[in-house]
């Protein structure tokens, strides 16, 4: 199966912020998550999957209220029962990086247990590839 990228945007409202005025990280996170999940969701089903480990993610950047951000994310590779995704958030429409990774997500059967669910990932294009080698380095 070939690496499909999907995206979705959100808007910085107030009850998104910290302290400081800018986006809190942990809606940051949030968000980075449910962007992984959509991706991996797509090739399996939202009732069996599930999220296991975020992998260094790192904002460069604050996010001010009002900002309009968007969200990438498509799988890297498959395990038995994993998928990891990699998902980067951008500032829209100016393309400015804000944070990006990896997170890894788990198939599971009715009682929580890993499943295998038999997707195969190709990676073709560079960025792909140079992705996949990042994901195999964590």
């Amino acid at each position: 199966m070939e690496v499909k990228t999907v995206s979705m945007c959100r808007l910085v409202k107030g009850g998104d912020l910290n302290h400081h005025g800018t986006l809190f990280a942990g809606r940051g996170a949030e968000w980075f998550v449910e962007a992984g999940f959509i991706a991996v969701s797509s090739l399996t089903s939202p009732e069996a999957t599930v999220c296991a480990k975020i992998h260094g993610m790192v904002f460069t950047r604050p996010v001010k209220k009002g900002s309009l951000i968007r969200c990438e994310s498509k799988v890297i590779t498959a395990g038995r029962t994993s998928l990891v995704a990699y998902v980067k958030i951008v500032l829209h429409p100016s393309d400015e990086f804000v944070v990006d990774g990896f997170i890894t997500f788990v198939n599971v059967d009715q009682q929580g247990k890993p499943n295998p669910h038999g997707i195969v990932i190709q990676a073709v294009s560079p960025e792909d590839i140079d992705l996949l080698a990042k994901v195999k380095s964590l």
